[in-house]
């Protein structure tokens, strides 16, 4: 079988943390119960007005995970002081506005081409693997290439709203986009993940996508968490990825 990476994204532990002030519940022990899940990287965003993901949070799981440390980033001086320091596995740029809830789109690679390229050569060249956190767009795949970086994740936050909203016809239009992207980044020669949005209900048609080496999660596991545990979300995630996985293999082979 094709295995699909699963990285679990942690931010939302260190939001309840925070709400309340003090060390509990600690994301770095979310991380460890994820490695003991089935996960195999962690993905943590360092905002710039640290919401959740605190400086410390990233010195400790640097420090104490064994797992790939996936760094979401700003492409600021900043943020990359700070991966600098702690050269972590990969480093994914994403837009970022302090008034957003959440990552809110991908990034214009296109567009900002002249204010990317320097902070992607300058990480690639720190042996950090880059992806670029851009939408389901030839034009943006074209750019990440033209920039240097290996690895883009595709936002599907567009095709999990379109499912939320029971709109049949947009959400097919959107996995449409994703599955040609996919199959387009892999033709330059990209590494292709995707991810934001995705719950059970919504992850098996991306995860059926032979091109998409990874996915990366964090919202809905920390949420259901509450109702089922870290460790059964994350095994029912990781178990559904895989059977979707598995019978797109069967069918590549028939």
């Amino acid at each position: 079988m094709n295995r699909l990476r699963l990285g679990v994204n942690i931010d939302h532990v260190a939001t309840i943390r925070n709400a309340r002030g003090g060390r509990h519940p600690d994301p770095v022990r979310a991380a460890r119960l994820a490695q003991e899940a089935g996960a195999d990287g962690i993905t943590a965003h360092l905002r710039e007005d640290r919401r959740h993901i605190s400086d410390q949070d990233i010195e400790r799981l640097s420090r104490e995970i064994s797992l790939p440390l996936n760094l979401e980033m700003a492409p600021t001086a900043e943020m990359q002081e700070i991966a600098f320091r702690h050269l972590p596995h990969a480093a994914c740029i994403v837009p970022e506005r302090r008034e957003e809830r959440t990552t809110e789109g991908g990034i214009d690679a296109a567009g900002q081409f002249d204010r990317l390229v320097s902070v992607v050569g300058s990480l690639v060249k720190a042996n950090i693997r880059v992806s670029l956190f851009i939408e389901p767009d030839m034009r943006q795949l074209e750019a990440a290439r033209t920039l240097g970086a290996p690895v883009v994740e595709l936002h599907t936050g567009a095709y999990c709203e379109a499912a939320a909203h029971g709109d049949s016809g947009a959400r097919d239009r959107q996995l449409g986009f994703i599955r040609d992207s996919a199959a387009y980044g892999t033709s330059l020669g990209l590494e292709v993940h995707a991810g934001h949005g995705l719950g059970y209900d919504t992850v098996g048609p991306v995860a059926a996508i032979p091109e998409i080496r990874e996915l990366n999660i964090g919202h809905f596991l920390i949420g259901e968490a509450i109702f089922s545990g870290l460790d059964a979300a994350i095994r029912r995630m990781r178990a559904l990825m895989d059977g979707a996985r598995e019978k797109n293999d069967g069918r590549d082979a028939a």
